[in-house]
């Protein structure tokens, strides 16, 4: 048997190349087992990465002050040293110290791409922003009005005391008295809360120029749309709607707007009350489905106070348009529909405007006519 035959596990194996054979072998001995190992290739580095390496002057290639070689793989030059560390905040020292970067450079901007703009700078101040205009404030509170109308009694005064502040001249007045009629002939429902409006701002607004006060200017504005009444009946479906906007808001303002005078009670406007007549003869010298049904509205509304007034005044104006009206129903070719309230409103003024008749004296009053006798 060989005497150089080990049967140890392993024994004669080398990790790498075999032992130079020039080299001395002692089999036996403990110098020959340290020769052997010494000769055997160094161990692979890890391939995971060690914590917090440091890089070597390689790793500073590239930049300025370093090596303007291509950086080395740490893992195949054994770039990363333990030993290193110590200097690590020498080299970021020099590096910052050898940088040609500036603080003050021009920015970058990539090609194709405008410069970047700085944005427009605000000033926080009171100056900076502008004062709301008359119209600005008196149209977001029409809009509040229109939206919340039970808020009227509580804001009104409020608003009529800013007014009262703003508007100082005949042009402003006259600016006030347009965006509040426009506002309530523009929307129907804000017909009743802008005659409110109007009767409330004609005794609490304090200019009064020569060319007249707040309730005055309104009449005459008012008065611009009355002697269009000719040609808006027998005008476009546009001009139409913006016409009964304007007879309904009119008949509003008879209701509401009160002319005080001494001590005795207010009274209404006298001067609308023709108007009034006027308009409905307008309406109903045309009669188109759209301008009776504004006619019947108009009557509904205000069909009650304009008949106590004209008898009061003597006068049969009443009498004359419920005749005109009957005519209307025999001779005009109209819808159904407003066949049908023309009907309707015949029977309503019959019916006194459907005011409750006078109930029964008491010395007529029997268990038989009263169900309430013995109450």
């Amino acid at each position: 048997m060989n005497d150089k035959f080990d049967r140890a596990p392993g024994a004669g194996r080398t990790r790498g190349a075999p032992a130079d054979p020039r080299l001395p072998v002692n089999v036996g001995g403990s110098d020959a087992e340290t020769s052997l190992f010494n000769q055997r290739e160094p161990l692979r580095q890890p391939r995971t990465v060690p914590p917090f390496p440091e890089i070597t002057t390689n790793a500073t290639a590239g930049l300025p002050g370093g090596n303007p070689r291509t950086l080395d793989n740490p893992l195949q030059s054994g770039s990363f040293s333990y030993a290193s560390v110590s200097r690590g905040d020498n080299n970021v020292d020099s590096m910052v110290r050898t940088s040609t970067l500036s603080a003050s450079a021009p920015e970058f901007v990539p090609f194709g791409m405008s410069s970047y703009e700085e944005p427009a700078h605000y000033d926080d101040s009171e100056s900076y922003y502008s004062e709301s205009s008359l119209a600005d404030t008196v149209t977001d509170f029409l809009g509040h009005l229109s939206s919340s109308p039970g808020s009227f009694e509580s804001d009104v005064e409020c608003i009529t005391s800013m007014l009262n502040s703003w508007v100082t001249t005949e042009e402003l007045l006259k600016e006030l008295v347009e965006l509040i009629f426009t506002q309530s002939t523009a929307i129907p429902n804000f017909s009743y809360t802008g005659a409110r409006l109007c009767n409330y701002l004609s005794h609490h607004i304090a200019l009064s120029p020569q060319s007249g006060n707040f309730r005055q200017l309104l009449l005459q504005r008012c008065r611009i749309e009355y002697e269009q009444r000719i040609e808006a009946v027998r005008g476009t479906p546009e001009a139409q709607k913006k016409f009964h906007s304007f007879v309904l808001f009119l008949g509003e303002l008879y209701l509401n707007l009160e002319i005080r005078s001494g001590k005795g009670p207010p009274n209404r406007a006298d001067i609308l009350l023709s108007a009034l007549k006027e308009l409905l003869e307008s309406l109903l010298s045309h009669p188109v489905d759209a301008n009776l049904i504004c006619a019947v509205k108009l009557l509904k509304l205000t069909g009650s106070i304009l008949d106590d007034a004209w008898k009061k005044s003597g006068v049969p104006h009443m009498e004359e348009l419920v005749r005109r009206i009957e005519t209307i129903l025999l001779d005009a070719t109209c819808s159904r529909d407003v066949r049908q309230m023309l009907l309707k409103l015949v029977e309503l003024r019959s019916s006194n405007w459907g005011r409750a008749c006078m109930a029964a004296t008491a010395s007529n009053a029997t268990p038989d006519n009263d169900p309430n006798y013995y109450m």
